[in-house]
């Protein structure tokens, strides 16, 4: 009798302690990690949401750039591997999310679940573009152009890994084209060398690269998503330019450590979903090109919804890895 007593009393004080940890979270600030420099897509999502997050928190959300590794895998490792007290979360990218668990596989510093979802903030589009010294004007003449002179062309991309770089694999294998993929650190520099004219062709997030699209520094040809983005609405999709197959979105979401507790999920998931329908704060989000998350019927998103996409994500892009034979050394 004894011992039942003290296992059920053991069960109820874990059965209390659940909500009495999401009632006193947060109670000092909250660290959003971003495993990429300051000024990208990633970095962009962070900033656009910390101010209004701080606001439902009572806390301060503060933004830490943690750069470095391919496709942001060290900003990602340092919050799988944080304490999972719900003080430091990660801005996840499609990246470190699920394509470079495909493609490091064993050598990935952490398997995909040393993190659990939160919330999924928004997708963006892909653009494809050229430097203005390029002739083609279209993406199937980019095509033509480059299947006239195989291996001669380069694409840039943010880094190994990156969905920028993955989308670039995608085209390459749905046009049957060789081209020489380049990674830079970061987009910026990527797009400096494309406006300059030492690389031809680009993949990047439009957020990062919407300015130049729309003032004419570089000429999108299209974008990935499968539907035209309202930012850009004179910018073909690739299916409507004849590469049905070239499909991909950008996705950036906040994720925590494992065994961060359920009650302080559900509760930063609903202090996001909260921030996404503030007209003010989409706005922002739509002016540079993003989309609702839309994994659940009010367009939003839920813990359990953000982790089945995840789980998806990581399925879709270990094939496209399987299918271009795409190594890292």
């Amino acid at each position: 009798m004894i011992e039942r007593r003290a296992l059920l009393g053991g069960i109820a004080a874990t059965t209390l302690a659940a909500p009495a940890f999401a009632q006193a979270w947060p109670a000092r600030p909250v660290r959003l990690v971003v495993g990429f420099p300051p000024g990208g897509t990633t970095d962009l999502a962070a900033r656009v949401l910390i101010e209004p997050l701080t606001t439902r928190l009572g806390q301060p959300v503060v933004v830490e750039n943690r750069p470095g590794g391919s496709g942001g895998n060290i900003g990602a490792d340092v919050v799988a591997k944080a304490e999972p007290d719900g003080y430091t979360v990660l801005m996840q990218t499609v990246s470190s999310g699920a394509i470079n668990h495909g493609l490091y596989r064993e050598r990935m510093p952490h398997r995909p679940d040393a993190m659990t979802a939160v919330a999924l903030v928004v997708k963006v589009p892909n653009a494809i573009f050229v430097t203005n010294g390029l002739p083609p004007r279209t993406l199937q003449e980019l095509v033509d152009y480059a299947k006239a002179r195989p291996g001669r062309l380069n694409i840039g991309s943010s880094g190994v890994g990156t969905s920028l770089h993955m989308t670039g694999e995608l085209l390459k294998q749905a046009a049957g084209i060789d081209l020489t993929h380049v990674p830079f650190r970061g987009a910026g520099p990527m797009i400096q060398e494309i406006i300059a004219g030492r690389v031809e062709v680009g993949v990047d997030n439009l957020p990062s690269v919407i300015g130049h699209l729309r003032e004419g520094r570089l000429r999108p040809l299209a974008v990935t998503t499968a539907t035209r983005t309202p930012a850009l609405p004179d910018v073909p999709t690739c299916a409507e330019a004849g590469f049905p197959a070239v499909e991909a979105t950008a996705w950036f979401g906040v994720t925590a450590p494992a065994r961060t507790p359920q009650p302080v999920i559900d509760q930063l998931s609903r202090a996001i979903n909260a921030c996404l329908v503030d007209p003010a704060v989409w706005a922002r989000i739509e002016d540079l090109g993003g989309q609702k998350p839309a994994l659940t019927p009010d367009g939003l998103s839920t813990p359990a919804t953000f982790q089945a996409f995840i789980d998806a994500e990581i399925v879709k892009w270990a094939e496209v890895v399987r299918r271009g034979n795409i190594t890292v050394d």
